[in-house]
């Protein structure tokens, strides 16, 4: 039975938005695997909705049942601090999910300087970072079928 993702993506830059998209969904086509787009206005947004999807797992309703998640988003260092709560935070609540929940999550949000630095991290003919985190996805769920989970 071929996988089924949830993509969580941060769209308070769009057009990066998008580029993540565009290579994680590519990768998910060719290996066969199903998914579902969730939009979110930004990073700090994604770690809360993949817990809650993952909470709405745990009842009766199976209309919303995800193998894995793919959080995808992008901060750009700005003039304050907030750049570094936003991908502080996002990281932990990320990382928070997987220990403590067992959920297999690739991870894809660019933390970068600048808007041509994410551009270049985003596209597929470039570093296609979204991509990167669906292959990673994709690799954690096996991961936990090895392990009978």
């Amino acid at each position: 039975m071929a996988a089924h993702v949830m993509i969580v993506e941060a769209r308070f830059y769009e057009a990066i938005a998008d580029a993540l998209v565009e290579g994680a969904t590519a990768v998910l086509d060719a290996a066969g695997a199903t998914h579902e787009r969730f939009a979110v206005p930004g990073a700090f947004e994604i770690p809360a909705t993949i817990g809650l999807a993952a909470t709405a797992m745990e009842g009766p309703d199976p209309s919303h049942r995800f193998d894995g998640f793919i959080a995808l988003g992008c901060v750009i260092r700005g003039q304050t601090t907030h750049y570094d709560y936003v991908c502080a935070e996002s990281a932990r609540g990320l990382q928070d999910l997987a220990l403590r929940r067992g959920l297999a999550i690739g991870y894809g949000i660019l933390t970068c300087e600048n808007r041509d630095q994410a551009m270049h991290r985003a596209r597929r003919e470039e570093a296609d970072r979204g991509g990167a985190a669906a292959r990673a996805c994709l690799a954690m769920i096996e991961l936990k079928s090895r392990f009978g989970l």
